[in-house]
């Protein structure tokens, strides 16, 4: 649907955010991740330096998890039946989470050894 007003296409998205509440347990534990990395940021007070970087470290995160929650969706919804290569598919896309969540144990790490 090319075309469509911006308005439009935010509610879209929100839905696309609420789906995922809704549907997908691993995206309401990120969520619950990143409030507590906001406690801590608000309890610290770091430099705004390290307030982009926690930002940008949990929203990797949670965009690997909605684009992997997309993915398993969509590939469920057209192929429903066991097959070993929509199994690697899936295990990939599971992988980018992973990734992006050792990355912000990186950071978080980096962030607490910071003030060590």
């Amino acid at each position: 649907m090319k075309g469509q007003p911006f308005g439009r296409r935010l509610g879209f998205a929100w839905h696309g955010v609420r789906q995922a509440l809704r549907r997908e347990r691993s995206f309401r534990s990120h969520l619950l991740a990143a409030a507590a990395v906001l406690v801590l940021l608000l309890i610290t007070r770091p430099a705004p330096l390290w307030w982009a970087v926690m930002a940008l470290a949990v929203g990797l995160v949670l965009v690997a998890e909605l684009v992997n929650s997309a993915l398993e969706s969509l590939i469920d919804h057209l192929h429903p039946e066991r097959h070993p290569e929509i199994g690697v598919a899936k295990d990939i896309a599971a992988g980018a989470v992973l990734v992006a969540s050792a990355v912000a144990l990186v950071v978080g790490a980096a962030f607490v050894l910071q003030g060590v």
